[in-house]
């Protein structure tokens, strides 16, 4: 392994994602290419929120895995590519890009995770009928060239037929022009942490250049040109439910949506975007007061679950993370979400799976569940041990 690469490699390990990039460009500048690398860089990216660079790594790793034969990598990079696209909001597309990864390795790490997570989300988004569930994206990606302005270190394009690569890279391809979308169709969704909001305006298209956003204490305004019907699209949350920060409120415009985050005056959450009142900078209206964590016995915040450990209770939302798991918390609050919301057959396929594994497996699809006996599958490298008590 290149010096660039082992440090771009230690960097993505230690969290400094904006270093693992620094290096592992270089060591694909420099030293080659390697599905690998292109997939270190393309969770970096991911991890710092520049989606569409993910995206693009990951296809020029699976480029690169393809030109070698890499099966496993070849699924991997499927895999990346579903949580980019996913990121983005194109559930169809990720939820193709994990039927592939299954289809080159079915222990892809976290790819059961994944499967139900996007399945949930896709069905949420309303099933085949909506537009971000359409299915676009292909087996074999177009080699990308610039993505959000940055150049993408290419991969040699790959000989489908011969499946092995020229020994020279193909000058740069046209990047595809995306359709913009109608006024009537676009939308918006809005979620929020315990210091931001974020808004999510859907629309396809829309030029950089000449998007508006007013950002104040007590209120939002977005403003641009729809290209597919010659008209202005506007958008006010006034009054917000409570102050912002403008000088730590920032947006962004991707290709298909544009983002904005609200940084909270005050720490707390929202009952509701809009407020009923009018805000200024001299209200005395206060903010939602949220109930302070009730602490554990070990002085820890976070639920107590019962336990026959001789240390006593664990805090489990400390103990289990899965960095797959990214942009929507732990593993654990995504299990419970999905349980909380399945229907009784979704909720059997679960318990059943998941006991009989001894927690190694677990299935959503009651049909697949029902007359299988789940045996325990430990992660490569560990052994499945029995205890006597």
């Amino acid at each position: 392994m290149s010096s660039h690469a082992g440090r771009g490699q230690d960097a993505l390990a230690k969290g400094d994602y904006h270093a693992a990039i620094q290096y592992l460009t270089l060591a694909l500048s420099n030293d080659g290419q390697s599905p690998l690398w292109y997939i270190q860089r393309s969770t970096a990216y991911q991890r710092t929120g520049e989606h569409e660079l993910a995206l693009a790594d990951a296809d020029n790793a699976l480029l690169v895995a393809i030109s070698r034969s890499r099966r496993e990598q070849m699924a991997t990079a499927h895999f990346r590519r579903a949580v980019a696209l996913h990121s983005l909001k194109r559930f169809g597309d990720a939820r193709l890009c994990l039927n592939w990864t299954r289809k080159y390795n079915e222990k892809e790490k976290a790819l059961t995770i994944w499967i139900a997570k996007v399945k949930n989300d896709y069905e949420k988004a309303g099933g085949e009928e909506a537009e971000m569930n359409e299915t676009t994206v292909k087996e074999v990606p177009d080699k990308p060239e610039e993505v959000g302005g940055k150049k993408v270190e290419t991969a040699p394009k790959v000989n489908k037929k011969e499946n092995i690569a020229p020994k020279k890279v193909e000058a740069a391809v046209t990047p595809k022009t995306v359709t913009a979308t109608p006024k009537e169709k676009v939308r918006q969704e809005w979620y929020q942490s315990p210091n931001s909001v974020t808004i999510e305006v859907f629309a396809k298209g829309v030029p950089k250049d000449k998007v508006e956003v007013v950002i104040e204490e007590g209120c939002l305004e977005v403003s641009f040109p729809v290209l597919a019907s010659n008209s202005t699209y506007d958008y006010t949350a006034n009054p917000l439910f409570s102050f912002v920060d403008p000088s730590k409120s920032s947006f962004r415009v991707t290709p298909h949506k544009i983002e904005i985050i609200l940084h909270k005056a005050v720490s707390g959450k929202w009952s509701s975007l809009e407020g009923t009142d009018t805000i200024s900078p001299t209200s005395t209206d206060e903010p939602e007061k949220v109930p302070a964590p009730v602490l554990n016995p070990a002085g820890q915040k976070g639920p107590v679950y019962p336990t026959s450990s001789k240390s006593g209770p664990k805090n489990w939302d400390t103990v289990v993370k899965d960095d797959e798991v990214e942009e929507d918390g732990g593993v654990d609050d995504f299990f419970k979400k999905l349980y909380k919301g399945a229907d009784d057959d979704t909720r059997r396929a679960m318990m059943k799976s998941y006991q009989e594994s001894n927690g190694t497996a677990l299935s959503t699809s009651w049909g697949d569940v029902g007359e299988k006996k789940y045996e325990t599958t430990p992660p490569e490298g560990m052994e499945a041990k029995k205890w006597e008590i």
